[in-house]
């Protein structure tokens, strides 16, 4: 390491947060300390960036939806709070839906999905969306294999009139690896503020691993179209994923730029 790089990490590393970041794990790692600051100054600059695409949907009445789907423990709901922490919550809404009732279990599939559509100048993030019908459901015995059949010969359609009606509509899947999936399980078993995160869907995850990657590949090949893509968001490391996850929504958007805020 040459003077010019140790000066620039003596500077990194003497501040507040360079010291929280260096002595928050053991044990102690100068390198890992380093990219967690330059994480931090890259996620702010993108987050300054957010406020002006949220600006720019207030002032001229646009709507967005932003659905985040993924295998469990991906970092949808890590990726969604660091989005969203810093823009204006009375124009967005983080919608993560329950099971369905029994009045919903009776109803067209989509209807609890098009009740959470955005209004104008709102933002709407979806921790899961009507996609679990594509993979978690038949994977779990959740739906038939008719309703499935159904849902597939339907999305695009979907998706196509929420776009026709002028709603920005943007899909990202946050992809691991099963290694990185069992690793992420052991650490929220043995966390105790963790620990409501582990269902009973998520404990037959790693055993139903295949199925999960079989319906994953068919939903791309059904619903990644030209109108309406996927963007594939590689999410092993968590900082990484998530500064790849806010470029794409900005990429995605055709946001005024130079907007005040």
């Amino acid at each position: 390491m040459d003077e010019k790089t140790i000066k620039a990490t003596e500077n990194k590393l003497n501040t507040t947060k360079g010291l929280k970041a260096l002595f928050s794990k053991e044990p102690i790692n100068v390198e890992r300390a380093v990219r967690y600051i330059d994480y931090e100054r890259k996620l702010k600059k993108l987050q300054v960036e957010l406020i002006k695409l949220q600006k720019w949907v207030i002032k001229n009445d646009e709507r967005i939806i932003v659905v985040f789907q993924g295998r469990d423990a991906a970092g949808k709901g890590g990726a969604i709070r660091r989005i969203t922490e810093r823009i204006n919550p009375r124009f967005m809404r983080i919608v993560a839906l329950p099971k369905p009732s029994d009045d919903e279990q009776t109803q067209w599939y989509f209807q609890r999905y098009v009740e959470q559509l955005p209004k104008a100048g709102e933002m709407v993030f979806f921790d899961r969306s009507w996609y679990n019908r594509a993979v978690v459901e038949p994977v779990n015995g959740f739906c038939t294999p008719k309703q499935y059949d159904i849902f597939m010969n339907q999305v695009n359609d979907f998706e196509r009139m929420i776009l026709e009606s002028g709603i920005h509509l943007v899909k990202i899947y946050m992809s691991i690896s099963k290694k990185e999936q069992a690793k992420r399980f052991q650490e929220i078993k043995t966390d105790p503020l963790k620990q409501w995160k582990m269902t009973k869907v998520d404990e037959k995850a790693q055993e139903l691993w295949d199925e999960y990657t079989k319906y994953k590949d068919l939903m791309f090949e059904k619903t990644h179209t030209e109108n309406s893509p996927w963007k594939i968001i590689r999410a092993n490391k968590k900082t990484e994923a998530r500064v790849n996850a806010i470029n794409h929504i900005l990429k995605s958007i055709p946001y005024q730029k130079d907007i005040e805020i």
